[in-house]
């Protein structure tokens, strides 16, 4: 660790922001470590808002005990948003005017719900979910509701449909493209996503090019798809993607694309600043991962950059779902032509997306977290696999580790 380093600032209270913390400290740093967030609440994970939160009235899902969070020695400023990057006093500006100096700034701002007709946020029952606050509101929106909409057939709304109806309230889903989830998984699994979902009871409307959304006398929600009103829902939550929150970094002059352009350690153009998490391009992929173990484990490599050690994130793409009862898991993403191999099991499909020298690209499984351990392996190994094997329920998948 260079001597130079006394003061590191993190913008950003959430999984990013945390792991960088605890690995800060466990790699030795022992200066002063700042923490600006736009929330009030400790560090916690946001993958159980849409789920135990609402249907089981879990508590904040902190990242860390209260006792290993104090051990962390953290200087708070919460609630609080910084406004500007200073780079050349190297300082942070708050929107209360406090300026925050840093030899170290790790940019984990993350991102947002996008509203797309401005609006909507005007109509009382519309929501959307990203923080606890509005995990908390949607829990005691649900246990009033008899009905509700969801607009987006992606990953957040399709959580959010499996909670109600774990509630017993109705819910229908309108989605603009053919298929849920198309950008990010392959039409294959799109369509066993909508047979678990229409076997659950959950309403689908697909391929609605026009949505909108009209608030009645009595605070109910009506939803016009196409030209067709649907029967006033009593909430109507918006899950169509996210907005990263690059404004920073732009007005600060970083390299910027999707997302703020990083290499393998986290370093942005700046050499005394880095970014994790949501905010933070993909170094090899080319574009941001709403994914917590892309949040957690990149955060952790950046961290020992940040205090001058070698550091290199290659990790491939991760994520996982739990929708009705059944863990989604998917590893890689899609990319150029692939031909799919479906695997059938009583526990569940596996579908296997294959370049043209049948190298994995892309592998979900349902109910199969053995097989996405093999797939990470094959990944990384760029392992040619036989179609017939993989395909053959019969076929001991361990014999190819």
């Amino acid at each position: 660790m260079t001597s130079d380093i006394q003061r590191i600032v993190v913008i950003g209270g959430g999984q990013a922001g945390g792991y960088a913390c605890k690995a800060l400290r466990g790699e030795g740093f022992e200066g002063r470590l700042t923490v600006v967030a736009d929330e009030p609440h400790d560090f916690y994970e946001r993958p159980p808002l849409s789920k135990g939160v609402v249907t089981e009235s879990e508590p904040l899902p902190r990242l860390f005990p209260e006792a290993s969070l104090a051990a962390l020695d953290i200087e708070w400023r919460r609630p609080r948003r910084a406004v500007e990057i200073d780079r050349e006093a190297s300082e942070v500006v708050l929107d209360d005017g406090e300026r925050l100096a840093y030899d170290r700034l790790l940019i984990a701002t993350g991102s947002r719900p996008r509203m797309p007709v401005a609006e909507w946020s005007d109509i009382a029952n519309v929501m959307t979910l990203r923080t606890w606050d509005d995990a908390t509101r949607l829990k005691a929106q649900l246990e009033k509701s008899q009905r509700i909409g969801i607009i987006g057939g992606g990953w957040i709304g399709l959580e959010v449909a499996s909670s109600a109806r774990k509630l017993g309230v109705e819910v229908d889903v309108f989605e603009r493209a053919p298929a849920l989830c198309g950008r990010s998984v392959g039409p294959e699994v799109a369509e066993a996503i909508r047979e678990l979902h229409e076997r659950h009871g959950v309403g689908l409307e697909l391929n609605r090019q026009e949505i909108r959304l009209s608030e009645g006398e009595d605070g109910r929600v009506t939803v016009t798809a196409d030209g067709h009103a649907h029967e006033p829902y009593d909430l109507v939550v918006v899950g169509v993607g996210v907005e990263i929150n690059l404004e920073l970094a732009r007005d600060a002059g970083l390299r910027t694309e999707q997302g703020i352009i990083v290499d393998a350690a986290g370093h942005t153009s700046d050499p005394k600043i880095f970014a994790a998490g949501d905010v933070a391009q993909h170094p090899h992929l080319g574009l941001c991962l709403q994914s917590w173990a892309y949040a957690q484990n990149q955060a952790r490599v950046v961290a020992d950059a940040m205090l001058g050690k070698e550091a290199h994130y290659d990790e491939p793409a991760w994520l996982w779902s739990d929708q009705h009862g059944v863990n989604i898991q998917i590893l890689g993403v899609p990319s150029g032509e692939t031909h799919c191999v479906v695997r059938r099991e009583p526990q569940g499909p596996v579908f296997f997306y294959l370049d043209g020298d049948n190298r994995l690209v892309q592998m979900v499984a349902f109910d199969q977290p053995r097989a996405i351990k093999l797939g990470k392996r094959w990944l990384a190994a760029e392992r040619m696999l036989d179609p017939r094997d993989l395909g053959d329920p019969n076929y001991n998948l361990m014999t190819l580790r």
